[in-house]
């Protein structure tokens, strides 16, 4: 057994692991963080397990645990705040982009390392960021109008409002 310490959604986490676990299982079966999903057998094919791992979206089930020691993982768990949705979270259920939810984790964690990343994306840089999650119960249309509209919002909170004091 191996200890190591990774910051997990904002705190610090010391895990005991065997050498050939991989984050994914760390995540689900140690900590309880059950939302990222394994859906391919760990082939990294499907993106069901997708955590956000230094700012980068990441397949769990293709990262061995060591490798996160130090790092900075982010779970679908650690995106709320204060008892509030992510606006990402809101904007999936707006546009209705939750079907049955098994892939919807990964879908949400592959948007975010992209608006973390670039806040203002295309729809040709919103299809890449989630081209490596698979979802079998939408054509896409859903999920990639649910990241147009968290972006939007993000904008629209960035921008003065008339008579706000700000530039006009």
């Amino acid at each position: 057994m191996l200890e190591i310490e990774m910051t997990v959604n904002g705190e610090l986490q010391k895990v005991g692991i065997n050498p050939k676990d991989r984050l994914l299982d760390v995540l689900r079966d140690t900590l309880r963080l059950t939302g990222a999903k394994e859906g391919c057998s760990g082939e990294g094919e499907c993106g069901a397990c997708t955590v956000i791992m230094d700012g980068q979206a990441v397949n769990s089930c293709l990262v061995l645990a060591f490798q996160a020691r130090g790092r900075h993982i982010i779970t679908i768990e650690g995106l709320e705040e204060k008892g509030e949705l992510d606006r990402l979270q809101q904007a999936f259920i707006d546009q209705g982009a939750v079907q049955c939810g098994y892939c919807t984790p990964g879908m949400i964690m592959s948007a975010k390392a992209l608006l973390m990343n670039n806040p203002y994306p295309s729809e040709a840089e919103i299809r890449t960021a989630i081209a490596g999650n698979l979802c079998r119960c939408t054509g896409y249309i859903k999920i990639i109008n649910a990241i147009r509209q968290a972006a939007e919002e993000k904008v629209r909170n960035l921008t003065p409002a008339c008579g706000s004091g700000g530039p006009t």
